[in-house]
């Protein structure tokens, strides 16, 4: 009996601590979306009538949202004890990288815009589980494609054009050469992995191929203000008609073979779509090699997306796939034998969320 009340207690006490984070997380993302985290970056300490006013915020909202954020640690009070309006709260430099700063690679706050895309469409979620549809991904709205964008931003700013391709050494050989040679990166969402690319080999064309127009127009503005506009181009358009665009020099997939209903025919595309001696990078989750239960954080972050948003919005198209968000490295081989490709190898690259696959033809 003992056993069993412990186990409940402890269920109960995770449960609790999930909708701590939960509320708290909904915070994040009411100082992100109001800049109320970049005000007290750039403009803090800052009583809670300054922040209202640098804001654009009610000042009664401003002050319990301060209170809130210094109880539950994220931004500090210089004098708990002083009068509400008196208080001066700050946003520590470590904390500043983590809710402010979009391209530090500690930066995970866009995890609370996600979750409130999620939360929009939780209703058409459940319905889907009911009739077998699926929800397409416009529904999750401009919040997910923000937390979605934005949560992969530091890493594709910082990691791909370095730790990533620097594994593959004779495809940055190859990128920089003269000639202009072309990268085509499928499923690029917001830009950031396309502008990513198009800076480090300032001699490549890029194009940027994502099948949602919302995500093609926020990549061009991304890109016009990053100054790279002249070389690279977005395309609304499906991966498998990636053939038509080609030939290219590398061909990058960053964490949405999954998400294609068709995946197989998206890896044939890229194949078909490679110059010789062209090369494809997929990246993707770093989950475990097989199904175990319980599993490790990671394990239960992928299938908490996929429950949520991957295999709703995979469920779109019949027939799909249907991979929801544990992709392992079986599949992967599977599906690039299935499309042709000669060779998988995985990358000796170390990333705690990321598996890197090189294909060949």
């Amino acid at each position: 009996m003992t056993t069993v009340l412990d186990r409940t207690d402890a269920l109960a006490e995770r449960l609790f601590g999930a909708a701590l984070g939960a509320l708290e997380l909904h915070s994040v993302y009411l100082g992100s979306e109001l800049g109320l985290y970049r005000a007290l970056d750039e403009h803090g300490p800052l009583v809670s009538d300054e922040l209202a006013e640098t804001a654009g915020i009610a000042p009664r909202y401003a002050r319990e949202w301060l209170e809130q954020q210094a109880v539950a640690g994220l931004i500090e009070v210089d004098d708990a004890a002083a009068e509400a309006a008196e208080r001066r709260y700050l946003l520590a430099a470590d904390h500043a990288r983590v809710l402010a700063h979009a391209d530090d690679p500690a930066h995970v706050a866009p995890f609370a815009h996600m979750i409130a895309g999620i939360g929009g469409v939780i209703g058409r979620v459940a319905e889907a589980y009911r009739t077998g549809d699926g929800v397409p991904y416009e529904l999750y709205g401009a919040d997910f494609r923000h937390g979605q964008g934005h949560i992969n931003r530091p890493a594709f700013t910082h990691e791909l054009p370095t730790d990533w391709l620097a594994a593959m050494p004779d495809v940055v050989a190859r990128l920089e050469c003269p000639g202009h040679p072309r990268v085509a990166d499928v499923g690029s969402g917001q830009g950031w992995s396309t502008i990513a690319l198009a800076q480090a080999f300032p001699g490549a064309f890029v194009d940027g191929i994502d099948a949602d127009a919302a995500s093609i127009a926020d990549s061009r503005r991304h890109a016009a203000l990053a100054g790279v506009g002249g070389r690279v181009r977005f395309i609304e358009a499906d991966a498998a008609n990636l053939a038509a665009e080609g030939p290219y020099h590398l061909v990058v997939i960053l964490e949405s073979l999954r998400d294609l209903a068709r995946p197989e025919e998206a890896l044939r595309a890229a194949r078909a779509a490679l110059a010789d001696g062209g090369t494809l990078l997929v990246v993707d989750e770093r989950v475990a090699d097989s199904f175990t239960a319980p599993g490790d954080e990671v394990e239960r972050m992928m299938f908490g997306w996929s429950v949520t948003h991957c295999l709703p919005t995979q469920m779109v198209e019949h027939p799909s796939a249907a991979l929801g968000t544990a992709l392992r490295a079986d599949t992967v081989r599977e599906l690039a034998a299935a499309a042709g490709f000669g060779s998988v190898d995985v990358l000796p690259v170390e990333n705690d969320f990321f598996r890197l696959y090189r294909l060949d033809p």
